[in-house]
């Protein structure tokens, strides 16, 4: 069983079967997982992407540049954590705590390291939002860097509709295979697209345990938490 986890959820998860948006069901979903994951007595902390709202690699269809679609993109993983904070403290869970990278005083704390293992230290469910406050990221690297920053003994990389890494996309190869474990070395060699690259690295070069798996699993999550072997486990 593990101490203290970060899980990535992605915006996709909160949009539900729509591509972008929100769906009021799939919140509620996503909080009762984080909720069940905290009530096995594993410290949890919440790193929430944003392309729901908007993602930066879309910069040139709106004639912007990179870094303000990044800077909007970031600002989308705080509606995201506002709604998710909200969601879980409707359905019982007791001192959530949202974390921005980026000041945002009215509606959260700034991340500060010390203060966020404080509150998980004290039994709070904390929020991260803003990724790392920089751009040229998704919110892959944040969450490994805030993981490793946070002495997380794993990630968990919620995926939803996908159960775990494969040897080809599941949604178009038929035939594709899933991988129980998988060595950092091998999802390189195998080209695997796990999460961007510098994030993948940095996971390897501070032996960061990844669980990736299917969040519309109901309790998958949980029993991972608790030690049980589900979806893809790379190492």
């Amino acid at each position: 069983m593990y101490r203290r986890l970060v899980i990535k959820l992605s915006g996709q998860a909160i949009a539900g079967s729509a591509e972008f948006g929100f769906n009021s069901d799939s919140l509620t979903h996503l909080a009762r997982e984080v909720i069940a994951v905290h009530e096995t007595g594993v410290q949890v902390a919440v790193v929430v992407g944003g392309g729901n709202v908007f993602r930066g690699n879309r910069a040139e269809d709106w004639g912007i540049d990179r870094v303000e679609a990044d800077n909007i993109g970031m600002l989308g993983t705080v509606i995201n954590a506002v709604l998710l904070r909200g969601r879980l403290s409707a359905l019982g869970a007791k001192n959530v705590r949202l974390m921005t990278a980026i000041p945002i005083n009215n509606l959260a704390e700034p991340y500060i390291r010390l203060r966020a293992l404080r509150h998980l230290e004290k039994g709070g469910i904390v929020l991260l939002a803003c990724g790392n406050g920089q751009p040229f990221h998704t919110t892959d690297y944040p969450s490994v860097q805030r993981a490793i920053e946070l002495s997380a003994d794993a990630l968990l990389v919620a995926k939803n509709g996908t159960d775990g890494v494969y040897d080809a996309d599941p949604n178009q190869v038929a035939t594709a295979r899933r991988f129980d474990r998988l060595s950092y070395q091998e999802v390189i060699d195998k080209g695997l697209g796990v999460m961007d690259q510098s994030a993948f690295i940095l996971a390897r070069d501070h032996a960061l345990p990844l669980h990736v798996f299917d969040i519309d699993h109901d309790g998958a999550a949980a029993a991972i938490s608790s030690g049980a072997h589900i979806g893809t486990l790379i190492a």
